[in-house]
C-alpha cells in the first residue's frame, strides 16, 4: 500500500472511530486549503458536549496532499461559541496543540508539534466555515469548510 492509501484508511477509521466514541459527541467533516504548505486538505472532528457553558473540546484529524509532501495533522483543540442575537449562526474561536507528521516527496519524513489558533462561523444546521493560523510545524494557515452532524 502506498503511504496515501495508509493515510486515507487511517482517516476513515479514525472518523468511523470518532463516530461511536461517546454518544453525547457530534461529529462533521471538512475540507480545504491550507498555505505553507499550500496544500488540499480534507478531514474530520468530533465535539463534546460543554465542558463548561460554551465551551467544548473538538480535536480533529486533516490530511493534506500537494507541493511536494503529504501531511496528517491531529489537533487538540478547544473551542468557544459566541451566540448570536435569536440568529441561526454563531461564531466560534478557539486554540490547542497539534501533533504534525509529513511525507515529503524525496522520501524523508519528519514529526513535530504545532499550535493553532482559529476562529469560524457555523449555521445551526450544520454548515460551518474555518479560518486557522497555525505556528511552530502547523501549517501557517488554513481555510475550511465542513458540516456537522447532529
Amino acid at each position: 500500500m502506498t503511504n496515501r492509501y495508509r493515510l486515507s484508511f487511517l482517516l476513515v477509521l479514525c472518523l468511523a472511530w470518532a463516530s461511536v466514541a461517546q454518544a453525547q459527541s457530534h461529529y462533521g467533516v471538512r475540507a480545504g486549503v491550507s498555505g505553507e504548505p499550500g496544500q488540499f486538505v480534507i478531514g474530520g472532528h468530533i465535539e463534546t458536549k460543554p465542558l463548561i457553558p460554551h465551551l467544548t473540546f473538538r480535536p480533529n484529524l486533516e490530511a493534506g496532499f500537494g507541493d511536494g509532501s503529504t501531511m496528517v495533522a491531529v489537533n487538540f483543540e478547544f473551542a468557544y461559541r459566541i451566540d448570536l442575537d435569536n440568529k441561526p449562526w454563531w461564531i466560534y474561536v478557539g486554540a490547542g496543540p497539534a501533533a504534525v507528521w509529513s511525507h515529503h516527496d524525496q522520501g524523508d519524513a519528519d514529526f513535530g508539534g504545532g499550535f493553532n489558533v482559529l476562529v469560524g462561523a457555523q449555521h445551526s444546521k450544520g454548515l460551518f466555515a474555518e479560518l486557522k493560523v497555525g505556528a511552530i510545524d502547523s501549517p501557517t494557515v488554513k481555510f475550511m469548510v465542513g458540516y456537522a452532524f447532529k
